[in-house]
């Protein structure tokens, strides 16, 4: 097939201010900005952990901004948030402190947009923030070290199904190789993605606009892929309300219907054999189920508790249920054995961007060590598909 737009890969490398600035607040009030958490105690070697621990002395002995009756205890760390539409990532504190904030002042280099991230994942050590911009139809790679975009696929607004191009990217994983993987929802494919080439090193389905499910020959509007304990993947479909295990290579192990959702988002796994999945409904809904299609476990709450298009559960390692409840603006934590909401950050249906309030926020993760990736990253599956090899030139003969 001839290629009508072949896209190159950019890597933004910006140079750091070397000392803190001051910029103007909201009243018009000069204020000194903090320096990068990249540049305080140059002494010790720089690790995600000392990173963490710097955003952490920040704000200590700060108040928090969380929802009454919230427990910090059930957390076993911060979380990251993808603020949708105040167009921001946040890491916030167990006690809803801000720890850190993406983008700042001087993050961004010249021309440089981040708009409307929707799923934001640290990499499997830790190091870099993975961030699909699925209305901006872009993979964003962000460097905690640095503080800025080092990768960046897909251009910036335009879809596209050609080798560089993306149409509703969905939840990028950075593997432990350093390589990508990713669900083009619009494309209607699965995407294994290389940092030094526009062109896939394979593709998962059949690329076209039309999506329906028969894997792995197409897929239907795949909006999640994650990974398994035993090394596969966990694929959702919207079109049809299909849940399916992949293994690397491709091969369909089972195919199920999350039971009693008609519009499952970003299914993964809790433990061998059980799975969570949000219904990206109003009113919404989370379940585990099993590989049989029977219901585990619901959380499906009417009235005012109602929850208003989900799109991520995440469970955490006391059992709980941490949840990205869009529509309401708010990032909760669910305790199955009681249903209640025991951890809220964001006020219930008020968008705002100042602390304590989100703005339809759309992806989660906690921090390493639990964060998804770092947390799978011993039996992470790699896909098997290498770069092609480049064309060999025959070597002259001298002479005859």
């Amino acid at each position: 097939m001839t290629l009508a737009v072949v896209a190159t890969v950019i890597v933004v490398v910006v140079t750091l201010v070397s000392a803190p600035g001051t910029r103007t607040n909201a009243r018009g009030a000069s204020t000194t900005r903090r320096p990068p958490l990249s540049q305080r105690n140059r002494s010790r070697p720089w690790t995600w952990e000392t990173w963490l621990a710097d955003a952490e002395r920040q704000v200590r002995g700060q108040p928090g901004h969380l929802a009454p009756g919230s427990d910090p205890s059930v957390l076993p760390g911060p979380v990251l948030i993808a603020d949708r539409n105040n167009s921001r990532l946040l890491l916030v504190d167990q006690w809803g402190r801000i720890l850190w904030q993406f983008p700042e002042p001087g993050d961004l280099g010249p021309g440089q947009s981040f708009l409307r991230p929707d799923d934001a994942f640290f990499g499997t050590r830790g190091t870099h923030i993975l961030v699909t911009q699925e209305s901006d139809m872009v993979i964003s790679e962000i460097s905690l070290r640095t503080g800025h975009i080092v990768w960046r696929y897909g251009d910036p607004g335009v879809p596209g199904s050609a080798p560089g191009y993306l149409s509703n990217p969905d939840d990028a994983m950075l593997l432990p190789n350093g390589n990508v993987i990713t669900a083009d929802i619009k494309n209607c494919r699965l995407l294994y993605l290389a940092k030094g080439s526009v062109l896939p090193l394979h593709v998962y389905g059949t690329t076209t606009p039309y999506c329906y499910h028969d894997p792995p020959t197409r897929f239907g509007s795949p909006n999640g892929m994650f990974p398994m304990t035993n090394g596969d993947w966990l694929i959702t479909e919207i079109n049809g309300d299909w849940v399916d295990e992949m293994t690397p290579s491709g091969t369909i192990v089972w195919s199920v219907h999350p039971p009693g959702i008609y519009y499952p988002s970003d299914t993964n796994e809790v433990s061998p054999g059980v799975y969570l999945t949000a219904s990206y409904t109003k009113p919404g809904v989370v379940e585990e189920f099993n590989q049989a299609g029977q219901v585990l476990w619901r959380y499906s709450p009417t009235g005012s508790g109602a929850l208003d298009q989900p799109s991520l559960a995440l469970p955490l390692p006391n059992g709980d249920v941490l949840v990205n409840d869009d529509w309401n603006d708010r990032v909760i934590v669910v305790d199955p054995r009681t249903n209640q909401v025991v951890w809220q950050y964001g006020v219930t249906g008020v968008p705002g961007s100042s602390p304590g309030y989100l703005y339809k926020p759309d992806g989660i993760d906690l921090t390493p060590p639990h964060s998804l990736d770092m947390a799978n990253a011993r039996t992470m599956g790699i896909p098997p598909y290498l770069p092609p090899a480049p064309p060999v030139t025959p070597l002259a003969r001298s002479g005859t």
